[in-house]
């Protein structure tokens, strides 16, 4: 399938560009590629280059084909008479809808190269978030999976040459070796088995989590578990509160503002609040007022937006607020990494221990058999 764009015929530069745009093409755009895009545009609108022109350059020196290809049906949109944001909305999966209606709302009050030096701020500040949560479970995560392959690679290589050496002692041997021992022939003999069931189980467990009762639980969970609601909840009122404050900054309507944070939190029960927000608002009630009576909301915002919302300025609030949230989250994050790192080395010296005693003791009982 693909998406047909004409050639305006007074413009050479986009009459090279090909009418067909296939849809494999923004599979290939990354969040990096678009918050460059952002960053170049901001830049060359300031310094005075009108909009078309601007993009075709971009569009020129951009690397990535994926991309190219995006900018293009941009500038070919526009020369169509569609406005940037219009274009913009033809590649939802490029350009998310709070992208979209920042662009329309500030294409109406004549300042777009201000709002997406502001869009390219906000991602920038996202993107430091994910890598600060990345970093800290990644090494928890590598050394869970170092410990799993020690173990069965002792199971499966290891322990199969001593069994005969065991046969002998098999009434003497500890109960941790007999366990091993019987786990290392399990797996030897029933692997055809083991490896379908643990697929088959792991599938259903996929497939569970993103079944709507699936997805329900794990978000309620994610905000509710005391090891790690803080975390979430944090990380999503940062998401939610930095595209409020910067839409309401913008001159965005409140309502539309609550709709486009809905597109940055991946989690029902926090989207749920948000159209409960959004409800408040329609129905002439305060803004704050949603934020009172939520178990997952902090007193101290709830005190910070009713604040805001009296004295009218909710986005410079909003703003204030995303900004100590993050600081605070990556610390809460750093302290965390660094109380896992000793208990996962004792979790792991525990299993090294127990393997090793489960050789060593046998072999020892067969040593002073024999003398």
């Amino acid at each position: 399938m693909a998406i047909e764009f004409s050639t305006p015929k007074n413009t050479d530069k986009l009459a090279a560009t090909p009418k067909a745009y296939s849809l494999f093409g923004p599979k290939g755009v990354g969040k990096l590629d678009v918050m460059l895009f952002t960053e170049q545009l901001s830049l060359m609108l300031e310094t005075g280059n009108d909009l078309n022109s601007s993009l075709l350059a971009l569009a020129e020196q951009n690397e990535n084909i994926a991309m190219k290809t995006v900018v293009l049906s941009i500038a070919n949109s526009i020369q169509e008479g569609n406005t940037f944001a219009q274009s913009l909305a033809e590649h939802p999966k490029v350009f998310p809808l709070t992208y979209v209606s920042l662009v329309r709302a500030s294409e109406a009050g004549g300042y777009l190269h201000r709002v997406l030096e502001h869009i390219y701020e906000m991602d920038k500040q996202q993107q430091e978030l994910l890598n600060t949560l990345k970093s800290a479970f990644t090494y928890p995560a590598f050394l869970l999976f170092f410990s799993f392959s020690v173990v069965v690679f002792v199971l499966l290589v290891v322990f199969p040459k001593f069994k005969e050496m065991f046969v002998n002692i098999a009434d003497q041997l500890p109960a941790t070796t007999k366990v091993l021992m019987w786990s290392s022939d399990m797996m030897l003999t029933y692997w055809w088995a083991i490896i379908p069931i643990c697929i088959a189980i792991l599938s259903s467990i996929v497939f569970w989590l993103r079944s709507e009762h699936g997805t329900l639980l794990l978000d309620h969970f994610k905000l509710t578990f005391p090891l790690i609601r803080d975390v979430f909840q944090q990380a999503y009122l940062i998401q939610c509160l930095r595209i409020l404050g910067l839409s309401l900054q913008n001159g965005m309507q409140l309502i539309d503002a609550i709709e486009s944070a809905k597109g940055v939190v991946n989690n029902r029960i926090f989207t749920e609040f948000l159209d409960n927000l959004r409800e408040n608002v329609i129905e002439g009630r305060t803004f704050s007022s949603g934020f009172i009576d939520v178990d997952f909301i902090p007193p101290m915002l709830k005190q910070m937006i009713a604040t805001g919302e009296s004295t009218g300025n909710l986005p410079l609030v909003m703003n204030r607020v995303a900004q100590q949230y993050q600081k605070d989250l990556a610390n809460k994050l750093n302290t965390l990494s660094k109380a896992i790192e000793p208990i996962m080395l004792i979790v792991m010296g525990v299993v090294v221990g127990v393997l090793v005693s489960s050789l060593i003791l046998p072999i020892f009982k067969l040593s002073r058999a024999v003398h």
